[in-house]
């Protein structure tokens, strides 16, 4: 059995909901979440030609930590490509950005070159130019390379859902490509199982586009709220869901993607009472030591969380 697979199944109650919690946050104190899912196929790929891992996005993303950890289970070098390092995150490191650098990963930012700044994905397209010696990983995992990896969630839940007799449950979980919830909605749709999710990173057209790089026939159900959210905003209403969340579930969720997919899910479960709900725990924690900060900072009467895993 892979050490990486196999989460376990919790049960917990929200606002008086009954929902099912797939720990995918548990599969490995490094390595777990939904970008371990993703890069799942890379784990065990005979390789024996590479020795630098590559990729982009922000110092602060998730996938940077999970890319290092990959790296550092492979054995391989880990370059990863910004368009900037704050100043503050420079001098003060935290989440996802620090436990990075204690894996070994090198963080270059390519904006703030004098002469030369350019889009990290130009960058290394053509002043890296990687050789075949490299492996080069889009931002955030997105590539079909993340199928099997899915595919085995799906199967788990199938599974599961068999052995404790769950019929016609819904799966919810947050989307910022949508790798992930697109993968799960074609493994499960044979099943009669729907996959329910929201657009975080930008609407619903953003999310469809990046579904059709990736051959999409059908599409997963797209929740969204009336008003748009934007990535990355502080909302009390977010941080307010999230603390109730995390206390009345006792585990902690994510703090950038899970409060928008749990106000949507507040609006769709009241005309689906009766419909068994599995919520997937994609990881991401590492990110909620900044999220919080900025929080405090911005709404200083916030309660403070509590720890919780």
């Amino acid at each position: 059995m892979n050490v990486f697979t196999h989460s376990p199944t919790t049960e917990h109650t929200f606002n008086g909901k009954h929902f099912y919690l797939k720990r995918d946050d548990l599969l490995h104190p490094q390595f777990s979440g939904n970008k371990a899912r993703k890069l799942m196929t890379l784990l065990d790929a005979p390789l024996p030609h590479i020795k630098t891992l590559i990729s982009y996005g922000s110092p602060q993303a998730n996938s940077l930590y999970s890319f290092a950890a990959l790296a550092q289970l492979r054995g391989w070098q880990f370059e990863f490509y910004v368009d900037h390092i704050p100043q503050w995150l420079r001098e003060h490191p935290q989440g996802n950005y620090k436990a990075a650098l204690a894996l070994g990963a090198t963080i270059y930012p390519t904006g703030q070159h004098p002469t030369l700044a350019m889009h990290p994905q130009d960058y290394i397209r053509h002043v890296r130019c990687p050789d075949e010696s490299c492996l080069v990983l889009p931002e955030g995992g997105r590539s079909d390379l993340a199928q099997p990896g899915i595919a085995a969630l799906g199967d788990e839940i199938i599974i599961w859902c068999n052995q404790h007799q769950i019929q016609h449950p819904v799966v919810a979980l947050p989307s910022g490509t949508g790798t992930t919830a697109l993968y799960l909605h074609q493994h499960l749709a044979a099943h009669q199982i729907e996959v329910l999710t929201c657009a975080c990173v930008g609407g619903e057209s953003y999310l469809k586009q990046q579904w059709d790089m990736l051959a999409a026939t059908s599409y997963p159900t797209i929740l969204s709220l009336s008003q748009k959210h934007h990535f990355g905003k502080l909302y009390r209403e977010d941080y307010m869901l999230w603390l109730n969340l995390c206390r009345e579930a006792q585990v902690e969720f994510d703090l950038l993607y899970d409060p928008l997919m749990w106000r949507c899910l507040q609006q769709w479960l009241p005309a689906h009472p009766d419909t068994p709900l599995i919520y997937i725990h994609q990881g991401g924690l590492l990110g909620n030591v900044s999220m919080q900060a900025r929080y405090q900072r911005k709404y200083a009467d916030l309660p403070p969380p509590h720890r919780l895993r």
